[in-house]
């Protein structure tokens, strides 16, 4: 049996990637930040909800560190969680942009935190949920927190370019399995943009989006077969629905000079360091 956590799995594809894994019999744990849906969820699928707030560093730590208590090992994290087109700027308590800070830096930091556990693993493996979005980002290093121009969409696909960088960076520091996968078009309630305009057309392209349970099998089939620095989506045209299958990602995702400034950015903003296990206070 083996010990699975996945962040943002109280609904939509991360809840359906977490039934899919306890339906076989793994211990998995659903991190995330509300107790009602969370506990909900994991009585429903036998699972154990953990709390985590990807958007308070501490929220981070303390999870970890619970988890390190409870588990002598990790087999398997996926980085699920993330929130989307955010209307207006946004600020987690640790003062970082909201988009940037939930879905980059709240799961590089927990990583990091449970690196020894992955590692204590015969196969420690990650999973990054990304978005064929991220081929539209750029990371700027001079505005990272959207302080000079927020722009939603912006912000989003810099976050999700970040989380490509991220993963193949980590495969390439750490030794762990490293695999990417971003869904595709699946039903959820991620993107609430605020602009009634955008929300209408948001909802009409969804029309031909699928399930949150058919988005959730390209993060199955990484978790269950990836090797380090694949990434997985749907075949289906533009990647918007369909069977899943092996990607390409952007040539800005597997730019190692940026993955390299990106992650000594990361480490300085979240004081966790990799290979010494050690967090700023």
């Amino acid at each position: 049996m083996s010990v699975i956590i996945v962040t943002g799995a109280s609904g939509g594809i991360g809840y359906h990637t977490a039934l899919d894994l306890a339906k076989q019999g793994n211990q998995v744990i659903i991190a995330a930040r509300g107790r009602e849906r969370g506990e909900a969820a994991a009585t429903r699928i036998g699972a154990v909800w953990q709390h985590l707030d990807l958007g308070d560093l501490t929220s981070v730590r303390r999870f970890a560190h619970d988890f390190l208590q409870r588990y002598g090992r990790l087999d398997l994290l996926i980085n699920n969680a993330g929130v989307m087109a955010v209307p207006r700027r946004e600020l987690t308590i640790d003062g970082f942009e909201r988009q940037f800070g939930v879905n980059h830096l709240g799961h590089f930091a927990l990583t990091g935190l449970l690196l020894p556990a992955l590692q204590a693993s015969d196969d420690g493996r990650v999973v990054t949920v990304t978005s064929g979005l991220h081929r539209r980002g750029r990371i700027d290093f001079d505005d990272l927190m959207g302080e000079r121009r927020y722009r939603q969409f912006g912000a989003y696909c810099q976050s999700k370019l970040a989380n490509v960088l991220f993963g193949l960076e980590l495969g390439r520091r750490t030794g762990l399995t490293s695999v990417l996968a971003h869904p595709g078009v699946a039903h959820t309630d991620l993107a609430r943009t605020g602009n009634r305009l955008r929300d209408v057309l948001i909802r009409f392209a969804r029309l031909s989006a699928q399930s949150a349970a058919d988005g959730s099998r390209p993060i199955l089939r990484a978790a269950i077969e990836g090797r380090t620095g694949q990434a997985y989506g749907p075949d289906g045209v533009g990647e918007r629905r369909g069977a899943p299958t092996l990607i390409e990602v952007s040539p800005a995702g597997r730019d190692q000079a940026v993955a390299a400034r990106l992650w000594a950015i990361s480490e300085e903003l979240t004081g966790v360091r990799y290979g010494t296990f050690t967090s700023a206070q």
